[in-house]
């Protein structure tokens, strides 16, 4: 394949995102998922809204009643649902078996692409999935050693496996308005979106006091920010644009590197024990995403 803009993006957006994962893994230490969801939602927000005022300006784009639904279903599934699992699936697993698990988002968009914009589904990409499956089961078995009891992995990939759908869902559901609309405005939207839909239900619930609690017994707010703005602000705009400026199938295994960097960061800053298992896992598990990505040649 030919390597530009967008395979640019989507490449970066891998890093950015790994690089986030980490973060959010220490301050995750601290913050429970949707409380760390929220602030990097909204702190995120505010950095999209200067940059679209800045580089796209104050003209709303001209969306119809189909477009808005589809934006707000888009954001409020993707962030505020997908990533509030991603964080509390991350706190179980630690950032090594994360990344592995988050190998099924581009079976996830492969499926959902087929079902609702109409794309093939090849022999080879069925294969493809069952593989990453296969990867997933590897990095996740109990032998002797396993630190970490089964009922935690169980529950850890299920509630990973339930987050990258919805991440699947909310990028298919946006695929056409950023074809259609200005990209920034739509990845603007899209954030403010996910976070409306938390703050209506802290809103709900009248959770503003335990909420402001929880905030005031941060100690790692640097970490907080940094991760906020490497992986909602830098990797959300990067993802969204290597999804405009090249094939959604490119885009998605270019994503995946993300597990790669995941692994490598995790054992350099975070510590975690790697076996030969877990780095074969990963390894079974990106050559499924290959193959669910190939396509046959013209």
């Amino acid at each position: 394949m030919d390597f530009g803009i967008g395979e640019s993006y989507a490449l970066a957006s891998a890093l950015a995102w790994a690089v986030a994962v980490i973060l959010f893994k220490r301050s995750g230490e601290q913050l429970p998922p949707f409380e760390l969801n929220l602030v990097k939602n909204l702190l995120a927000t505010v950095l999209l809204a200067v940059t679209v005022w800045l580089l796209a300006g104050a003209q709303l784009p001209r969306l119809g009643p189909a477009d808005i639904g589809l934006t707000v279903a888009s954001g409020v599934l993707g962030i505020a649902v997908g990533d509030t699992l991603y964080f509390r699936a991350l706190k179980l697993l630690g950032a090594s078996r994360m990344g592995v698990a988050q190998t099924l988002y581009s079976p996830c968009v492969i499926l959902l692409s087929v079902m609702f914009l109409g794309e093939r589904l090849y022999w080879w990409q069925v294969g493809g999935v069952a593989l990453v499956f296969g990867g997933i089961l590897l990095v996740g078995y109990v032998g002797k050693g396993i630190s970490i009891a089964r009922s935690t992995l169980v529950l850890g990939f299920t509630l990973a496996a339930a987050s990258v759908f919805m991440m699947a869902l909310g990028i298919v559901l946006a695929k056409p308005l950023l074809v259609q609309h200005d990209f920034l405005w739509i990845v603007f939207l899209r954030t403010a979106a996910g976070l409306l839909g938390m703050l209506l239900l802290v809103a709900w619930r009248r959770q503003w006091r335990s909420l402001w609690q929880t905030y005031r017994g941060v100690r790692r707010w640097p970490v907080i920010v940094a991760g906020a703005v490497c992986g909602t602000y830098l990797a959300m705009i990067f993802w969204l644009a290597g999804y405009k400026y090249t094939d959604m199938s490119v885009a998605a295994v270019l994503n995946e590197l993300a597990a790669v960097f995941i692994l490598v960061l995790a054992v350099i800053f975070l510590r975690e024990k790697v076996g030969r298992r877990q780095i074969l896992g990963t390894l079974l598990a990106m050559l499924g995403v290959a193959l669910v990505v190939a396509r046959p040649s013209a």
